[in-house]
């Protein structure tokens, strides 16, 4: 497989720059009960706290902060309980490990608001401003990247049945569209996620992986999130738990095609992975 090159972007997080010569780690903090590997671990605030003290030991580049879970078959939240989740962490990290980038995930406007509001520096959109487009103008006006997800349906109906005609084509047309819109509101950093698992059969999204080189045509970041999902976990037979192998071999591959951030829940194999990459491409 020829690697494709790690473009040099940097990300300018409302003031300060983030290099992504070097990719980056992204590490997912959900303070949910159920999301899907580790749903209930950190719901509560000393848990969520233990959590992000472990992820700055491993040298973790930014902590994407979850309080609505969007596994398959899940409603849509209510965005006065996530606020009520998200502000506490988010006061807790910038008061006590202001160098380390906060990112939400969230799809309302509101609480893209009240977590700019509050310190956190990325708005982390898996529906890549579908569900709620005045997000795009809440983020540019705090001069935030967005990460935009491609997403089929909503996390309620997505796993039921996706079909796609052409599945790169639709994806990428989906991302460019709602990139466009994004720039016309005035955000100047976005990065692209292909929504692994997000209205996507397996098969699909082994697919899309293998095509994953070709999304270097939007001239942005690109961040992967496969960590220890079905796609992975139902290949090998096994679960979310027993999936870390697998993911750190996907994760590798993905370096290998040019991903700039991957989100995880294993930030130490994550950090080590990125290693073993830059070694082996250091006189590139």
């Amino acid at each position: 497989m020829n690697k494709t090159k790690n473009q040099p972007f940097t990300l300018s997080m409302r003031g300060q720059l983030l290099s992504l010569e070097i990719p980056k780690v992204m590490g997912i903090l959900n303070l949910t009960k159920d999301s899907f590997y580790d749903g209930g671990k950190y719901d509560v605030l000393n848990l969520a706290i233990d959590q992000i003290e472990k992820m700055i030991d491993e040298s973790v580049d930014i902590i994407d902060i979850g309080a609505s879970t969007t596994r398959p078959g899940s409603p849509i939240s209510h965005p006065d309980d996530e606020i009520k989740s998200l502000i506490p962490i988010i006061d807790y990290i910038s008061k006590n490990h202001s160098s380390t980038f906060i990112s939400v995930d969230t799809y309302h406007s509101s609480v893209a608001e009240a977590s700019l509001q509050a310190g956190a520096q990325i708005i982390n959109d898996i529906s890549g401003g579908l569900f709620d487009n005045k997000i795009f103008e809440i983020t540019a006006r705090y001069k935030a990247p967005i990460v935009l997800m491609h997403i089929q349906g909503t996390p309620e109906t997505m796993q039921i049945q996706p079909t796609y005609n052409n599945l790169v084509q639709e994806v990428m047309l989906q991302l460019a569209q709602q990139a466009e819109k994004a720039i016309e509101a005035g955000i100047q950093d976005i990065i692209i996620d292909l929504g692994f698992g997000f209205g996507k059969t397996i098969e699909h999204n082994f697919t899309l992986f293998n095509q994953l080189e070709n999304f270097s045509i939007f001239k942005r970041p690109i961040l992967v999130g496969i960590s220890r999902k079905s796609m992975i976990w139902k290949t090998l037979q096994t679960s979310a738990e027993h999936a870390l192998t697998g993911t750190i071999a996907l994760n590798m591959l993905a370096l290998e095609k040019g991903a700039n951030i991957l989100r995880v829940h294993d930030v130490k194999a994550a950090k080590e992975t990125i290693a073993i990459y830059n070694t082996l491409h250091q006189n590139d």
